[in-house]
């Protein structure tokens, strides 16, 4: 994908996430990488209205090249590249049901989500929880590091999911099921449920490679 089409497809994107309610007001960033570097919708900018001249165009050390100035947690985007080479995208969402879920108590922070459908199991796979810091704080950047490289896919607590993918097309769609996943989760309750198994898990992404 060419720069000019990758900021089109920020743009995109961004508004589909806005208008199916996965964003609101200025929250949430995404990223995707572009020769010689990356580009990340700008700080305080609505994904619902983005402008794709003004998208900000990173190095691959994370200095502001061009564009607006970057979203204030684009640390949180290098981080996940740095650590995952392979990875061309981020999507980082406040999402309703998902931020529901990481202010639980109680939840497996090495495992927040049970693996409830195929798909989730396929497109996010183990979901960690990362520790609180605060949005902005570099010390979330050295968090996010430390499962970045096991986990393509992480819940901040108290704060919202961030994954990454080969695509922006992929990142967002592993980001949507997760937040359904989350929704389904917080839906059923204490209700006895039936989970895929390890085995049934283990098929899936022997069929469909590891998330």
């Amino acid at each position: 994908m060419n720069e000019a089409r990758a900021r089109e497809r920020l743009v995109e994107i961004g508004a589909a996430l806005y208008d199916r309610g996965y964003t609101h007001g200025s929250t949430g960033n995404l990223s995707v990488q572009v020769d010689g570097g990356w580009l990340i919708t700008p700080t305080n900018s609505c994904l619902g209205r983005l402008d794709p001249a003004r998208i900000s165009r990173m190095s691959t050390t994370g200095e502001h090249l061009g564009g607006d100035p970057p979203s204030k947690e684009a640390f949180l985007h290098l981080a996940m590249y740095q650590e995952r080479p392979n990875m061309r995208a981020v999507v980082h969402l406040h999402a309703t049901w998902s931020v529901a879920v990481s202010v639980l108590q109680g939840v497996d922070p090495a495992d927040v989500l049970p693996p409830l459908t195929a798909y989730y199991a396929m497109r996010v796979g183990k979901l960690p929880l990362v520790p609180y810091h605060p949005p902005g704080d570099k010390t979330l950047a050295e968090a996010v590091r430390a499962y970045a490289g096991k986990h393509h896919a992480l819940l901040l607590a108290n704060h919202g999911p961030v994954v990454g993918a080969s695509s922006l097309d992929a990142a967002a769609d592993a980001a949507e099921e997760l937040e359904q996943t989350a929704k389904l989760y917080l839906l059923l309750g204490d209700r006895s449920v039936r989970c895929l198994d390890a085995q049934q898990v283990g098929e899936l992404q022997g069929r469909y490679g590891m998330p």
